[in-house]
């Protein structure tokens, strides 16, 4: 198991190999260390890969279906580049939204260009995966005034918080993930109840859109969701992926108001 992080340096951002609270700094994803090491502590972590594109996977747990019927293949959106957040660092409600929901999620990152894949194929294209956030705003969404598509109810602005540690080496088909808001467990469930499981997921997207290396795609949320306010704190938990032992493996981020 190789733990990665991605941080800023006072000139460019940099990838590192995370050993206990020591970081070793890297080139490249799956590149040697350089020689050159920063205390985690010093470092102000990033969304641990740079994505080409977001996509994410809608009903996948059955948990969060209520009584709506199970999907037949994974249910495909996009969400912008733009909408990445760090670890730390703030989700922000836009000053008209009104119903923002957290979504806890085990997140994928893509390692090599993927294209017309079988799920048997697809699995060994998962370079890692990392904790993720896909924040909702219902109403957008949802409700009287919905958008046509979900290019603002899940792609805003702060929308995608994904880190803080990009993990290879993990059974990812059985972690249990956990998020709490404001310390209270508000979803826990194991990856092992995806309707669809990462493979499948990057098999089905790969019949028509070439995956390159760094894209991510978010699995899916269970349970269900409820709505965040300015001062509240969301944390999305996932075995064995995270950066900060002294506070467990945590993506955590406060939610502000615009």
């Amino acid at each position: 198991m190789v733990k990665y992080v991605r941080f800023q340096t006072p000139s460019l951002p940099a990838y590192g190999i995370l050993d206990g609270e020591t970081v070793h700094e890297i080139g490249l994803l799956n590149h040697p260390p350089i020689g050159k090491t920063h205390k985690l502590a010093d470092l102000k972590l990033l969304p641990p890969c740079t994505p080409t594109k977001i996509l994410a996977v809608g009903l996948n747990y059955k948990s969060h279906l209520g009584s709506r019927p199970a999907p037949a293949h994974p249910e495909i959106f996009y969400k912008p580049t733009s909408c990445l957040q760090s670890h730390d660092a703030p989700i922000v409600i836009p000053r008209d939204a009104t119903n923002l929901h957290y979504e806890g999620e085990l997140a994928l990152v893509i390692g090599r260009r993927t294209r017309h894949l079988s799920p048997e194929e697809a699995a060994h294209s998962i370079f890692g995966v990392t904790c993720g956030n896909d924040v909702s705003e219902r109403d957008w969404q949802h409700g009287d005034k919905k958008d046509l598509q979900w290019w603002r109810a899940k792609g805003s602005d702060t929308f995608g918080p994904l880190g803080p540690a990009l993990i290879t080496g993990l059974d990812y088909l059985n972690l249990l993930l956990t998020t709490r808001l404001n310390g209270e467990t508000v979803q826990q469930q194991r990856t092992s109840d995806l309707l669809f499981p990462p493979a499948v997921i990057v098999s089905y997207i790969s019949r028509w859109v070439t995956l390159e290396p760094g894209d991510v795609i978010y699995t899916g949320t269970p349970g269900s969701t409820k709505k965040m306010n300015p001062g509240d704190t969301v944390e999305v938990e996932i075995e064995g992926i995270g950066a900060f032992s002294q506070l467990r493996n945590v993506l955590r981020n406060k939610v502000v108001a615009e």
